[in-house]
């Protein structure tokens, strides 16, 4: 454990790098051979939208990222925090708890805020408008959300008392997670299930891609599965039924264009289609 808070106490931005493109490879190879659905569709050009999208969340980051350095020092300069408030344990349970709450707060919270307030919901939709839901889909984020879950990931960070460490810890791990999750693996239904009660797994997942409620609205999570469970937000839809994308937005013209997809925040939101029935 010593040597993994060493590892990312001085983690360099071109290591973080490697830990993004290395997970997208690997979840590209291995959905290129076990894909879960034969998605009709020009892979490398939806690529290029989601890798947009991704290097936008990355600059912003970057550009931010003073901020979540500062709070992560100014929390331990006055032990301020959860983590702070604990009594000594040790190093190993520390990181859980702090990986758990950083999650619960950085990822569930700001997920479940998103659906919920319909400003937030204008940035957010632009991740649920993917109608081709594989591995590069995780960091299709509108530049604007990406905004928003810095600031929760920010005060994740306040809250839990989180050093600098376990802070870069818990991003490599999201973004490992997420393009997990997202990847068109065909996995034994068995293993996905067996995985959903402790991580989210591809099959969980994806479920929150379905295109009308009550399932875009559930399960929230992205690390760990047990918010869902915990909070009542966790559902179950077999994969044959899924149909990827959001009610408002099913046009290829719309979710497979960039510049439309930039705009959607700033248009009039649509009324939902009546809902299908399962």
């Amino acid at each position: 454990m010593n040597e993994l808070v060493s590892y990312f106490s001085t983690i360099s931005s071109l290591h973080r790098s490697l830990i993004l493109v290395g997970g997208i490879t690997v979840f590209w190879l291995i959905e290129n051979n076990f894909p879960l659905f034969q998605l009709q569709y020009h892979k490398w050009k939806h690529a290029k939208i989601n890798f947009f999208l991704t290097f936008t969340t990355i600059l912003i980051n970057f550009v931010l990222a003073f901020i979540l350095l500062q709070t992560a020092d100014w929390t331990i300069a006055h032990q301020f925090g959860i983590l702070q408030s604990l009594p000594e344990m040790s190093l190993l349970l520390y990181t859980i708890i702090g990986l758990l709450l950083l999650d619960l707060i950085g990822a569930y919270l700001a997920h479940l805020v998103e659906h919920k307030i319909k400003f937030l919901w204008r940035f957010h939709i632009i991740h649920h408008t993917d109608t081709w839901i594989d591995t590069t889909t995780a960091n299709r984020h509108h530049p604007g959300e990406s905004v928003i879950r810095f600031a929760f990931t920010a005060l994740g960070v306040l809250i839990v008392g989180s050093p600098m460490w376990l802070v870069f810890l818990y991003q490599s791990l999201s973004v490992v997670a997420s393009q997990f999750n997202h990847a068109n693996i065909n996995m034994p239904k068995k293993l996905d299930k067996l995985l959903s009660y402790c991580i989210v797994s591809p099959n969980m997942h994806k479920i929150h891609h379905h295109y009308v409620l009550p399932y875009t609205d559930s399960n929230y999570g992205n690390i760990f599965s047990i918010w869902d469970r915990l909070f009542g937000t966790f559902t179950y839809l077999p994969t044959d039924k899924i149909i990827y994308g959001v009610d408002t937005h099913m046009l290829e013209s719309e979710h497979n264009n960039l510049g439309k997809l930039l705009e959607i925040p700033l248009k009039k939101q649509r009324t939902a289609l009546p809902i299908k029935k399962e």
